[in-house]
């Protein structure tokens, strides 16, 4: 392979992409050695098929102290387009958390599944109880597109199965087209001769793409999916009681480094428009440019937001148009103008309901007298509802009989869930898992979260604003997973214990907010952000929001007192 592009050297993951002759590598004998962790080169491979090689970080430095390895297992990722499960499908995951993982069953912000805790020796037979039940685990990591977001709520008349159909359609077409996925995981042995020498892909091509790649479908009355935080976006347009089409959006993206200011979060740009029969075509070709023309030499600056950075949308679109043979329909004039998180009971028709449960930073399980999980799986095997995930980390419970209502509010109650006394701080709250799991993590996140919001809510009582939305995101490092850079007030890990604090978002996520401070211990955030809130509800407009506020009247004007903030 070329060992360079534009005179810089290629990235060693990419020499790793084109060796694995179509994602086998070394794989299968990998699979088969007693080694409690891979190589490098497989830790790479992995992802594509949907799981990440991760230590138990709580543990790295008492393990090291005794001369033992770190404390390894997996992270299996489901790739469910939309965030939609049949009952038995959620059954099986229910089931293998407790078989194989660590007893909890986490929803992502981009409505998968995710078991932890797998050791190497289950991996293939998770991935394969998986399959058994209709679920794939493929592309939901690794360089290539992504879950498929698209709203999750069964709204009657509302185009959401006309945009779910759509999100599989995608999903489907730019799956990986490796035999590698299904030989090893799913029969559990290699075809006669083993791997071919090399396989290329019709979309990926040998090396697949410069980074990963995200994909959401949103309305613009409800961004639930917030779709201009994705690489492509399709927004919605109906006219005149018909789905007339899309609005087409690429280039967004929330990662970001430390320290780098080459890297940064960025909105997505509307690009054109595509009717319903020419959105995969149009999908393709924008999958097709970024292969072609994304960063393969620095992994921090592949992302799609970058090449149509450095190189402007009407370059960028100049490409797409060349690999559509025809020009691009100009964009209609819509704006996004809502957002819903679908929690509580909504008809769905047909004497059918669906009803949505707040999952605190997406974590099922059973905790003490809130035995949440146990709930869920008791409600899934006694009305089979289906299960939708929702891009806010929740779950709805779908298709359920208006008599049954009340037997899913008892369920809940009998396992101490009590959904009613949610704040709104707290509801629209959400946290990435962080430590002790994530590798990158900096900083805590999910553990830290809820007693964070615990403080929030003392002091919004405080001020008499216990009732006002406010969006609250942390993550335990720039990666952005939670999607803080859009959120009213967001908390980025910056190193143990410390944050930096970003003000200005907006829930409908339009807007990227700004930074307030750097390196704010975690016991001083809500002594730094009361005097924003007391200025909020003391000067703000008629019904303005919080991230309204502060970017109308500007950060400048904010009082950090030197106690608090603690910069460099």
């Amino acid at each position: 392979m070329d060992t360079e592009v534009n005179g810089a050297a290629l990235s060693k993951v990419e020499a790793i992409k084109e060796a694995s002759m179509g994602l086998y590598g070394s794989l299968p004998d990998e699979l088969r050695n007693d080694a409690s962790h891979f190589s490098e080169e497989a830790v790479q491979l992995i992802k594509f098929h949907g799981s990440y090689q991760q230590d138990q970080r709580d543990l790295r430095r008492e393990r090291k102290k005794a001369g033992l390895e770190p404390a390894y297992s997996f992270m299996i990722r489901s790739k469910l387009p939309g965030g939609v499960m049949g009952p038995e499908q959620y059954l099986v995951h229910d089931e293998l958390a407790d078989r194989h993982g660590d007893g909890t069953l986490r929803v992502t912000t981009r409505q998968g599944f995710q078991l932890y805790g797998v050791l190497k020796g289950n991996l293939r037979g998770t991935i394969h109880e998986l399959n058994r039940a209709l679920v794939t685990t493929l592309g939901a990591c690794g360089d290539v597109e992504r879950n498929v977001l698209s709203c999750p709520a069964p709204i009657p008349g509302g185009f959401r199965a006309e945009a779910l159909d759509l999100a599989r359609r995608l999903s489907d077409h730019l799956l990986p087209k490796t035999r590698a996925y299904h030989e090893i995981f799913v029969e559990g042995e290699l075809v006669a001769g083993g791997p071919p020498e090399a396989v290329e892909d019709p979309i990926y091509g040998k090396t697949y793409l410069p980074r990963k790649f995200k994909t959401a479908i949103a309305f613009p009355d409800d961004n639930c999916t917030d779709i201009f935080a994705n690489d492509l976006g399709f927004l919605a347009i109906p006219e005149d009681g018909r789905l007339v089409g899309f609005n087409v959006l690429v280039g967004g993206g929330m990662g970001s480094t430390h320290g780098k200011s080459e890297t940064f979060p960025r909105l997505a740009s509307v690009l054109g428009f595509a009717t319903p029969e020419e959105v995969i075509d149009v999908a393709t070709a924008v999958v097709i440019v970024q292969r072609d023309h994304g960063n393969r030499a620095n992994r921090k600056r592949a992302r799609l937001k970058y090449l149509i950075e450095d190189n402007g949308l009407e370059w960028f679109r100049a490409r797409v148009e060349e690999q559509l043979g025809r020009p691009l329909t100009p964009p209609r004039d819509v704006e996004v103008t809502g957002v819903h998180d679908h929690l509580g009971w909504h008809e769905q028709g047909d004497g059918r309901w669906f009803y949505g449960l707040f999952i605190e930073n997406g974590r099922i399980s059973d905790e003490g007298g809130r035995r949440l999980r146990t709930g869920l799986r008791t409600i899934v095997e006694t009305l089979r509802p289906d299960v939708h995930l929702t891009p806010q980390q929740n779950l709805l419970f779908a298709n359920v009989a208006e008599a049954d209502k009340a037997v899913v509010e008892r369920i809940l109650a009998e396992h101490g869930v009590h959904p009613e006394r949610l704040s709104e701080a707290r509801r629209w709250s959400m946290a990435c898992p962080a430590l002790p799991t994530c590798p990158l993590a900096l900083s805590e996140s999910e553990r830290v979260l809820p007693a964070l919001v615990d403080q929030v809510e003392v002091m919004l009582s405080e001020l008499g604003l216990q009732n006002e939305r406010i969006v609250i995101r942390m993550t335990g490092c720039p990666n952005g997973c939670a999607r803080p850079y859009t959120a009213d007030l967001a908390f980025v890990g910056r190193n143990l214990g410390k944050y930096m604090v970003f003000v200005g978002g907006n829930p409908e996520g339009t807007r990227l907010n700004q930074e307030l401070a750097d390196l704010v211990p975690f016991e001083k955030i809500v002594e730094l952000v009361r005097p924003l809130f007391v200025r909020w509800r003391d000067e703000r407009l008629p019904a303005e929001g919080f991230g309204d506020f502060w970017t109308r009247v500007g950060l400048d004007s904010a009082i950090v007192t030197e106690e608090v903030e603690v910069a460099d």
